[in-house]
């Protein structure tokens, strides 16, 4: 089975996604299944796991829908309000639907540095597990050590790294840093990552697959292929990459991993560690 791990669905407004700067005009549009459905289709993909790029329980709805008409939609990353006196409530709702296999907050756009340790945060993180829910880490490079001692802390928590924490790529900087925190974070076996979200951090206009070659090594070197997992960002990746070119970034990578080891980096990982029917 193969898997695109990290993929969006949206219908555009500029109010809920402001986010979508300028420099990223072309994604201003909606993207919805039909339009990935091809490309998936391309590269001979079974499937994707949709992951909520909007804070709201209506996304998770608006993503629900979509799994439930297309098939290949094989889960749901959502939110929840991990903080709410309710969160269990919710929780509860959205873990009955069969499709809706984890939950994920973007923290890299909190400014509070210890925001993964904030106790009623933690205390939401606690209730994933009685739901057979996952958790998706979504940071900045600067915010793994918060996610280093967050993580020690949910021994028995599946995880995801999504976008290998967003490095400095482009310009090159904080490699070092970046690299030991990575591996401090790959020590943890609930710990998964997904090899996404890099050509975003490089060079949108110039970039070429030799500029991933340092991380590629130290997520497989920290994570090894049982706890990695291929993931586009589509269409976020469209600023700076077709989808086949995305893709092909990591498949030529792992062109000389053994072909177990392609299978579950390629689809393995992902329908295990979320579940997929």
């Amino acid at each position: 089975m193969k898997i695109d791990a990290h993929q969006h669905f949206w219908l555009y407004t500029p109010e809920e996604f402001s986010w979508i700067s300028d420099d990223m005009a072309t994604i201003r549009r909606n993207f919805l299944p039909e339009d990935l459905q091809p490309e998936l289709q391309k590269l001979q993909f079974d499937g994707c796991v949709a992951v909520q790029a909007s804070q709201t329980l209506d996304e998770n709805y608006f993503l629900l829908g979509l799994a439930e008409d297309y098939s290949f939609i094989k889960g749901v990353v959502g939110w929840v309000n991990l903080q709410s006196d309710t969160v269990s409530d919710s929780l509860s709702e959205f873990a009955s639907q069969s499709k809706f296999v984890g939950v994920r907050h973007v923290v890299q756009g909190e400014s509070d540095p210890e925001f993964m340790l904030r106790p009623a945060f933690m205390k939401g993180i606690q209730q994933l597990a009685q739901h057979s829910l996952t958790y998706d880490i979504l940071i900045y490079h600067h915010q793994l050590p918060m996610a280093i001692r967050f993580v020690e802390k949910f021994s028995d928590q599946p995880m995801v790294l999504d976008h290998i924490a967003k490095p400095d790529i482009k310009n090159g900087q904080g490699f070092d840093n970046w690299r030991k925190n990575i591996l401090q974070l790959g020590s943890h076996s609930n710990v998964y990552c997904k090899l996404s979200g890099m050509v975003t951090e490089a060079n949108w206009q110039i970039w070429t697959p030799q500029d991933f070659r340092k991380y590629l090594d130290t997520v497989l070197e920290a994570f090894t292929p049982q706890r990695l997992m291929i993931g586009s960002d589509w269409p976020v990746c469209l600023v700076a990459s077709p989808y086949e070119k995305v893709a092909q970034l990591v498949t030529d990578y792992i062109q000389t991993l053994s072909q177990h080891e392609q299978n579950q980096i390629l689809g393995v990982t992902a329908a295990k560690f979320y579940g997929l029917e």
